[in-house]
């Protein structure tokens, strides 16, 4: 049986517009049954730890999908949810791979955070497959391949684009546009059409676009660990 580390973002503030931002439900809700209904273990992890704060435009009517309403009735995951794993805590070793949803959240804390830096850079140094979706790819910002280039520099990647980002009007307000600092770092970035699923894989990196792209990475990523 997989044991899976999903980890999520502790930030809870849209810049300073006052508005609330978090983790994308769902890009955590997908994932979980894709990884849950395949028997794995899931353990969820966060900076902080306790419960995360969830973007409440992932809980509007619209943005609602089976995943997301299956999720909210799920006793058991909703209590695993309140009470996540400090990610300071988390021992690499103990899993075979880690999924990281996205929402605006991570790009304040989780790229620029030395726990998930250095447990990415673990994963991948151990031979373990890690995925990012929409986001989440931002977290790669900072992580290093064993050579002590970027990560991504020479990879195939994606990531929340550019264009997304302006058709939900925070282009001026996020600390860095997911696309550019992907390319920045070196990384061979491509999209798909906006909002439609779109997941590239290269070795043991996985990425996805957006939020329908979630349940995707999460099947390349258990397809990985076959």
């Amino acid at each position: 049986m997989a044991k899976i580390l999903m980890v999520l973002t502790s930030h809870d503030q849209l810049g300073d517009t006052g508005r609330k931002t978090g983790f994308w439900l769902e890009e955590l809700a997908a994932p979980y049954y894709v990884f849950k209904d395949a028997g794995a273990d899931i353990v969820l992890a966060s900076p902080l730890g306790g419960q995360p704060p969830l973007d409440p435009k992932s809980d509007e009517p619209s943005s609602q999908t089976d995943s997301t309403r299956r999720f909210e009735a799920d006793a058991a995951a909703q209590a695993q949810l309140a009470a996540t794993v400090r990610l300071d805590s988390v021992d690499q070793a103990d899993y075979d791979t880690v999924f990281y949803p996205g929402g605006h959240g991570p790009l304040w804390d989780l790229a620029e955070d030395r726990h998930s830096i250095a447990l990415i850079e673990a994963f991948i140094k151990a031979g373990n497959p890690v995925a990012l979706v929409c986001h989440a790819p931002g977290a790669l910002r900072h992580v290093k391949a064993a050579d002590g280039r970027p990560l991504v520099q020479g990879k195939q990647v994606t990531g929340f684009s550019n264009s997304e980002e302006a058709a939900v009007e925070l282009t001026d307000i996020v600390p860095f546009l997911v696309e550019d600092e992907l390319k920045a770092k070196g990384g061979v970035y491509s999209k798909g059409a906006d909002w439609a699923s779109y997941v590239v894989r290269d070795g043991l990196l996985i990425t996805g676009q957006n939020p329908a792209s979630s349940a995707e990475a999460a099947e390349l990523l258990l397809k990985q660990l076959a």
